[in-house]
């Protein structure tokens, strides 16, 4: 015991003393099954995959591939600049939606100012996906 609370007993009315309260643990049990079974269907599947799968491996499908580029001896070789505008667009419409959505679920309460200034925002990005499609950097040659 601690020794603050040696020889002290509860008061027979007070509050939560007496009868058995649940285990604040218990409460998680359900997240636990989740947790479990969720767990054991994704090893089974990978177990089945493993046993019953085709085995055809050649020196394409065993060749490593990454980028669109052929596994080269050097790390340090150069990438073409349309990777890197392709990433920077994603991120760029990704924003938007990100702005957009949240925009949606509350546009009746911010009123007719709202609607304008979220016009331009997507004027904006607009006008980018043209200048960038226009340029040529959505083409793949």
């Amino acid at each position: 015991m601690l020794r603050g609370l040696r020889g002290k007993r509860p008061k027979p009315g007070a509050p939560g003393r007496g009868k058995r309260e649940p285990h604040v643990l218990a409460q998680y049990l359900p997240t636990l099954l989740f947790l479990i079974v969720a767990t054991g269907i994704g090893i089974a599947l990978i177990v089945i995959g493993n046993l019953l799968g085709p085995r055809r491996p050649s020196l394409e499908k065993l060749s490593p591939y990454e980028c669109g580029f052929e596994a080269f001896e050097d790390a340090r070789m150069k990438f073409d600049v349309r990777y890197y505008l392709i990433a920077i667009q994603f991120i760029v419409f990704d924003l938007e939606i990100i702005f957009i959505v949240p925009w949606t679920l509350v546009f009746q309460e911010l009123g007719p100012r709202a609607l304008v200034t979220m016009g331009l925002f997507v004027g904006m990005l607009f006008l980018g996906f043209i200048y960038v499609w226009k340029k040529g950097a959505l083409e793949w040659e």
